[in-house]
């Protein structure tokens, strides 16, 4: 059998890339595709095999500008060459759900999600706020056309697989398609309660890439209301503006080693979640290190963080709300083993295994 995986881009390890580092131990004689390879940026599971990228990755620089070329992404993606393929296994957030597959192959899309900023937050994105007044009108039909081109493609893939309820709902309402949930996987393994940890800097933790919809803003003003210290692991075009408007109780720390990163949750008192997520791969991991969650009550938390047991769910996004909701974290004993127990649900052996079953279905079809 020779199998296809396809890939957005790959210019980091996120929740995506680690859902395809488990498909790629699993497909060891796979070969991947991908619009942009930043190489050295993903581990060497992925990086080891045969790897195609498109016409993108040639573009002026792309590994620093490569979200500026979107409005291509659609024709790069539907160049890719897939005939020699029986299985295709796309891991998409953006444009790959949509690769031209060849009349004998079987197309299983494992969907992150519909692309946010083409559907429900182009405003997150592209508001006027954010890019100016003609910025947003000369955005507004270029993501128009984007979304009509989604979902008139959205037939490409044979069958979805959706990393959470909520994202299933979206592809209902969107691709009118229904979707199989396998909840992403969280290596319980690496993240670990550490053998013994001195909160004395008692300090919430965002692990996030910086972009709009993380709402990392949220989690700041909070955590000024709160008077409590706030480090933030992440990197992305929001930083400058978000630092611009910290105060300095917010440490910004850039992007960190597996490890530290590994460190800072065995060590925060409490781990935060303030924007509303398809899945959230962050409070499994911070669960997983035993350290209980506050996170805003909508999307893919309300799958993953139990109230009262694992953290605590925010009914509103508001400073004042999540405020309050760090105090009653912090005055909380929360059972570090209760949370780990929680957290190995969601190992990499599960997924690993839930996926390859559906694959085998999907074959079969």
């Amino acid at each position: 059998m020779n199998v296809a995986l396809v890939h957005d881009w790959l210019t980091g390890m996120r929740g995506g890339e680690n859902v395809l580092e488990v498909l790629c131990e699993r497909f060891p004689d796979a070969e991947l595709f991908t619009l942009v390879h930043v190489r050295g940026s993903v581990s060497p599971a992925i990086e080891r095999l045969r790897t195609h990228t498109s016409f993108i990755q040639h573009l002026p620089f792309v590994k620093r500008l490569y979200r500026q070329y979107l409005p291509l992404f659609p024709a790069a993606v539907e160049q890719f060459d897939l005939d020699r393929f029986d299985l295709i296994i796309s891991t998409s957030h953006c444009c790959v759900k949509s690769v031209v597959r060849p009349g004998r192959a079987r197309h299983l899309c494992y969907c992150l999600t519909p692309m946010r900023y083409a559907w429900d937050q182009f405003d997150a994105y592209f508001g006027a706020e954010r890019i100016g007044r003609w910025g947003h009108r000369l955005m507004r039909p270029v993501m128009a056309r984007l979304a009509r081109w989604d979902r008139d493609t959205s037939g490409r893939a044979d069958r979805y697989v959706a990393i959470s309820h909520h994202v299933a709902s979206r592809i209902r309402r969107y691709y009118n398609r229904n979707a199989t949930v396998v909840y992403p996987p969280v290596d319980t393994n690496f993240f670990r309660p550490a053998a013994s940890v001195v909160n004395d800097d008692r300090y919430a933790l965002v692990v996030s890439a910086l972009v709009p919809y993380k709402r990392i803003d949220l989690a700041i003003d909070a955590c000024r209301l709160a008077r409590v210290p706030l480090k933030v692991v992440g990197d992305g075009p929001e930083r400058p503006r978000l630092e611009r408007s910290a105060g300095p109780e917010a440490a910004f720390l850039g992007r960190r080693s597996r490890e530290e990163v590994r460190e800072l949750y065995q060590r925060a008192v409490v781990v935060l979640l303030p924007g509303e997520e398809d899945f959230g791969i962050v409070p499994l991991e911070a669960q997983a290190c035993g350290r209980p969650v506050v996170a805003l009550g909508r999307g893919g938390a309300v799958e993953t963080v139990v109230p009262d047991e694992t953290g605590l769910l925010v009914d509103e996004p508001t400073p004042a709300a999540f405020a309050e909701a760090i105090a009653r974290a912090m005055d909380r004993r929360f059972d570090s083993d209760a949370i780990r127990r929680h957290a190995e649900r969601f190992s990499r052996a599960r997924f690993a295994d839930e996926i390859e079953a559906i694959v085998n279905e999907t074959r079969a079809w």
